[in-house]
């Protein structure tokens, strides 16, 4: 007999998808609207970018297990919308795995110099790095979800008791003056600087590449999978505020320049906050997080693509079929990523303005045309109704007049 898939895997999946080492850098982007105004903006985030994906999940209740993005909004939207989406979701994953496959690769090269037969202080090579990190994270991709979620569970497990280690003395020594910046002068202003903040907000709390996954994962089950999204989103939530907590309550607003100079170097943070308060080993320990949160990142944002690749495809669940679908998925970062290692810095900041095509907009008008066409979803429908359509919307909109701004140079930029 088949052994249910747990929801606390689910939840593992999502978390580990949602919470990147790009976390790493919210409270240097969120300097400018400080401690209050940061946690407002990422539960404006977590609520839209949670209630978005439970709008792609109900429209996936109307087809069959294993229907992704490509099959929904082709019925539903029509093919030139169907392109645009598609276009937008392959450009971000892809992206994204190709990051992944060059960070991972190249802290797992570091971690395998002192493994060589000749060590080296260098570590080894970065194509070997890169290899053996696509290799095996990969291979779990290829194998089954069920396998993506043991480890998934297994590198959460790690990234939280690192966070824990790297941040539990900086929490305890959060001061409220800080956190309250009442240092500064009475005419300050914040939220003059909350458009910095929103892109960065929405990219730490993507996840929609893998509901569809979810609910071929859990046989349909579309309760479960709310409820997995509910818990991993707001694990992503808490792990966010405390670290929110820890450097905002210990590095004053006024002391975020050379950290803003930097553009929020975890090692240039760490010694601006050494004049404050006690680090003692955060560097080491938050490389160790890092570690996980990529390598757990890879998993769910790859299991997304693999899934959406199968769908685009038609490609069966047999081994063949996987295999397949495993090529097209890896091989091509694998590629501009031995070969191109740093290429992705070019084309990076586009990813939010991209994703946002597929986690906000795409969702809502989902949803609108999947009620007008089956009525609500089999047993489940989200909440909120056509309101909540309009605050997704509202919410993708405001997101992309940020970021388009933002380029332009035309919005309020905190110096520090």
């Amino acid at each position: 007999m088949n052994k249910q898939p747990s929801l606390f895997g689910g939840a593992m999946i999502i978390a580990g998808t949602v919470i990147g080492a790009g976390m790493l850098a919210n409270p240097t982007a969120t300097s400018g609207i400080w401690f209050a105004g940061s946690l407002l903006v990422l539960l404006y985030t977590w609520f839209s970018m949670l209630t978005s994906g439970l709008m792609i999940l109900e429209a996936n209740t109307h087809y069959p297990h294993g229907a992704n993005f490509d099959t929904m909004v082709k019925d539903l939207l029509g093919r030139p919308w169907n392109i645009v989406n598609g276009l937008s979701v392959a450009f971000v994953l892809y992206l994204l795995t190709y990051a992944y496959i060059t960070a991972g690769g190249g802290l797992t090269a570091g971690a395998l110099g002192g493994l060589l037969p000749a060590p080296s202080p260098d570590g080894a090579p970065l194509w070997m790095g890169q290899l053996l990190f696509a290799l095996v994270f990969a291979g779990c991709v290829w194998w089954s979800a069920r396998l993506v979620d043991r480890f998934t569970s297994i590198l959460i497990g790690g990234l939280v008791l690192s966070f824990i280690w790297a941040t539990g003395g900086l929490i305890g020594s959060a001061k409220l003056p800080v956190l309250l910046d009442s240092a500064a002068p009475a005419d300050t202003s914040y939220w003059i600087f909350v458009g910095a903040a929103l892109p960065v907000c929405l990219a730490s709390f993507g996840f929609h590449g893998n509901v569809s996954s979810l609910l071929k994962y859990f046989r349909g089950d579309a309760r479960k999978v709310s409820r997995a999204l509910w818990g991993g989103t707001l694990i992503a939530l808490v792990v966010y505020a405390l670290w929110q907590l820890a450097v905002q309550g210990n590095l004053p607003r006024s002391a975020f320049g050379p950290v803003i100079a930097a553009e929020g170097k975890v090692g240039v943070l760490i010694a601006e906050l050494s004049k404050f308060t006690a680090t003692g080993s955060m560097a080491q320990i938050l490389a160790f997080f890092s570690y996980t949160a990529i390598a757990s990142s890879f998993l769910g944002v790859t299991l997304g693509l693999f899934d959406y690749i199968t769908d685009l495809f038609g490609f069966d669940d047999s081994r063949a079929g996987r295999s397949k679908a495993a090529l097209i998925t890896f091989l091509p970062p694998l590629l501009f990523s031995l070969r191109w290692p740093g290429g992705f810095v070019t084309v990076i900041a586009y990813v939010g303005l991209v994703a946002t095509v597929w986690t906000a907009l795409t969702p809502a008008a989902l949803l609108y045309a999947a009620r007008k066409k089956f009525g609500t979803g089999r047993g489940y429908s989200v909440y909120g109704g056509y309101g909540m359509m309009l605050w997704v919307l509202l919410f993708g909109l405001a997101n992309i007049a940020a970021m388009v701004l933002g380029m332009m140079g035309k919005l309020p930029v905190f110096a520090g």
